[in-house]
């Protein structure tokens, strides 16, 4: 152990002397009360540290203990339905240990050490493994079986394995024999968060990533194992958006990390996620979520760690099989925490005084998402989705963490303030998003759910354009100006916003949409604008048209049962036939 002493203080950064022989990103325990750090910058005996927690009355002369090992997470089981703060310590034992405020330099574990878990063995002593193999399992909740796997860097002999029964996970469950020597396994591996978990291969992003969210899976679809970038201003919507995914998204575990939000949201969060029922089970949410919490108020070196430490923890789950989904709210935040201990450092700001090195930052962290190959004997195919939110300043998009984000991510779903003040929710401006995956999974949609499904995705969007063009000759001229095929398509295009791209989180049908229904829903309505358009070129009258009483039955189709669904949606349809030929 290399022990320092501190000679300046900065805020959360604190340089220390004699510190020869530690090593970047070392973690480290300064002062009296031992609070956690990391070294960031090495120069002769001199240490840089960014300190993960309040530094007020820490006074020079005070000592530094290197540990010999960079910031790391554990990972095991236990980590499922847990709420831990940005450097992974678990909020609710610190609660039980300190009160409602979190004091300096507690020392809670990341896991329970004495639990003792049921632990079943998959293979038997004898056996070839190397990092990834299953080992073994534990039912960690009612929803998710917790693999137990060989590290990463581990390979030989399975020389022994426990037999089935009740351990913690710091018991040693098997050994192994290795070139080097007879390795120990546990239930619980270490982890550096800055460093990506390997694995054999990527594979190509053709699978949606379905969400039953009518705007993000037919028009900005985001592929399993892909990015998706949300920004928007204050009160549009980002953060029930995220949680719609995170309730809804076809992904088996999802990871929520909360990066320097304010109070009021994250407590939001954490009050209405564990009473979350997960739809595809019955069973509360939480089993299959982990959830870090770094609120505005709490220190900022720490913010600045979390989203690593999140998604090491995806990346761990990616590694037994699982998909899995990941929230950051908001990766803005997270560039303010990197803009705040870069200027302490006095390093050359960039543009409006965020570091240099901001885009490759973000970019390495949608770089670790992807699907992909497992390491291991068994190929197992998983994915990691990350949805990151942005939170621009006065809702600029042209601010330095926007545009950096989307030259990264390949989905971009703008969240516009004005159609959140019109209650259209989730407030997706459709003529400013764009998804680069929709040539990429348009055959699994066509497959599984309509052969004509890229057709009517494109002809929807270019009536939306088209309104576009014609909303402005109606602000000059107004609408009675307009031919009569203007005047349908600005019916059809209104049922495409109000009855298709809305959707209501709180409903309890509309607040998910099956693959099938989105199809049969948007189907309907372009078949309206095609019978429509035939009707007026056999010399129907517009007024006539816009009045039909099918468009009632198109508006109510979202809050149709799943169950119901087929059988009216054909009855809908032929009544659009039928009422378009009659005028």
């Amino acid at each position: 152990m290399i022990t320092g002493r501190i000679i300046k203080i900065a805020g959360p950064v604190i340089v220390g002397d004699g510190m020869k022989g530690t090593q970047m990103n070392e973690m480290v325990r300064v002062g009296e009360e031992g609070l956690i750090g990391e070294i960031i910058e090495l120069e002769g005996d001199t240490a840089t540290i960014q300190v993960y927690e309040e530094t007020a009355g820490i006074k020079p002369g005070e000592q530094i203990e290197s540990t010999g090992g960079p910031l790391s997470v554990e990972l095991g089981p236990g980590i499922l339905t847990s709420i831990y703060d940005g450097i992974q310590r678990p909020l609710e034992n610190i609660k039980a240990l300190t009160g409602d405020y979190i004091e300096r330099g507690v020392d809670v574990p990341a896991l329970p050490k004495d639990k003792k878990w049921k632990f079943t063995p998959k293979v038997s002593a004898g056996a070839q493994v190397k990092g990834g193999d299953v080992i073994g399992e534990v039912q960690e909740t009612s929803s998710i079986v917790h693999k137990i796997m060989i590290p990463p860097k581990t390979e030989g002999t399975l020389k022994s394995i426990v037999s089935e029964g009740e351990y913690t996970i710091v018991d040693d469950i098997a050994e192994v024999e290795t070139s080097a020597g007879v390795e120990k396994v546990q239930m619980v591996q270490k982890w550096p968060v800055r460093v990506g978990r390997p694995y054999k291969a990527k594979l190509d992003p053709d699978i949606p990533l379905v969400t039953g969210q009518r705007a993000q899976d037919t028009f900005f679809t985001v592929a399993k194992g892909g990015t998706a970038a949300m920004p928007g201003p204050f009160g549009s919507g980002k953060t029930v958006t995220q949680q719609q995914l995170a309730k809804w998204a076809d992904a088996d575990i999802v990871v929520y990390i909360g990066c320097g939000e304010r109070g009021n949201e994250m407590t939001e969060v954490l009050t209405e996620f564990p009473e979350l029922e997960d739809p595809k089970t019955g069973k509360p949410l939480m089993d299959r979520t982990v959830l870090i919490a770094n609120t505005s108020n709490m220190p900022v070196a720490a913010r600045e760690a979390s989203v690593y430490t999140g998604i090491t923890i995806a990346e761990y789950f990616r590694d037994m099989g699982y998909d899995v989904a990941l929230m950051a709210d908001s990766t803005s935040r997270w560039a303010e925490a990197m803009r705040e201990i870069s200027g302490r450092l006095e390093e050359m700001p960039g543009e409006e005084g965020y570091p240099a090195y901001l885009a490759s930052k973000l970019a390495q962290f949608y770089e670790r998402a992807g699907r992909v190959t497992t390491v291991g004997t068994e190929d197992k195919v998983a994915s990691l989705t990350v949805v990151g939110a942005v939170s621009p300043p006065g809702g600029d998009l042209s601010e330095p963490v926007t545009q950096n984000t989307l030259r990264i991510s390949k989905v971009f779903w703008a969240l516009d303030s004005s159609l959140a003040d019109k209650r259209h929710f989730p407030s997706i401006d459709w003529l400013q998003s764009y998804s680069l995956y929709v040539d990429s999974i348009a055959g699994w949609w066509n497959t599984n759910v309509g052969e004509d499904w890229r057709e009517l995705r494109d002809e929807a969007m270019l009536l939306l354009q088209k309104e576009s063009e014609l909303q402005e000759i109606v602000q000059l001229v107004g609408p009675d100006a307009l031919p009569d095929r203007e005047r349908v398509t600005l019916e059809t295009t209104r049922m495409l916003r109000e009855d298709f791209l809305q959707q209501n989180a709180f409903h309890e049908i509309d607040t998910y949409c099956a693959p099938a229904k989105q199809y049969g829903m948007l189907k309907t309505i372009v078949m309206f604008q095609e019978h429509a358009t035939a009707a007026l070129e056999r010399g129907a009258a517009s007024n006539e048209i816009i009045a039909l009483s099918v468009k009632e039955d198109i508006g109510r189709m979202k809050y149709i049962p799943e169950a119901e669904f087929e059988a009216e949606i054909k009855a809908i349809q032929d009544k659009v036939i039928k009422q378009t030929s009659e005028v």
